[in-house]
């Protein structure tokens, strides 16, 4: 093999090493995009309803806010983890997911 078919060649061999890197870089992308769309939709509506029963939106539901949420309040023990007397978002997202 001459010099000049041996750079061809290793040119030719890394442009395919490029093209595989980045096909693969582009699919693991999309791959990441479509799973974390259904745990954003369900996020966005567990804070909505955390929003609308936070009535004086101070950031935390109190036992009577929890009460327009039968589920929370019928477990608001369980469901207030560091036992502030209130419930958090993260609480409140926690407690939604399971």
């Amino acid at each position: 093999m001459t010099r000049r078919n041996t750079r061809i060649a290793n040119f030719e061999a890394r442009s395919l090493m490029l093209i595989a890197g980045l096909t693969l870089g582009a699919a693991g992308t999309a791959f990441a995009q479509s799973t974390a769309a259904p745990a954003t939709a369900m996020d966005k509506e567990i804070s909505a309803a955390f929003t609308k029963a936070d009535k004086n939106a101070d950031g935390k539901l109190s036992r009577e806010e929890a009460a327009m949420l039968p589920a929370v309040a019928a477990n608001f023990e369980k469901v207030d983890g560091d036992k502030d007397g209130a419930v958090n978002l993260a609480e409140f997202s926690k407690a939604m997911k399971m």
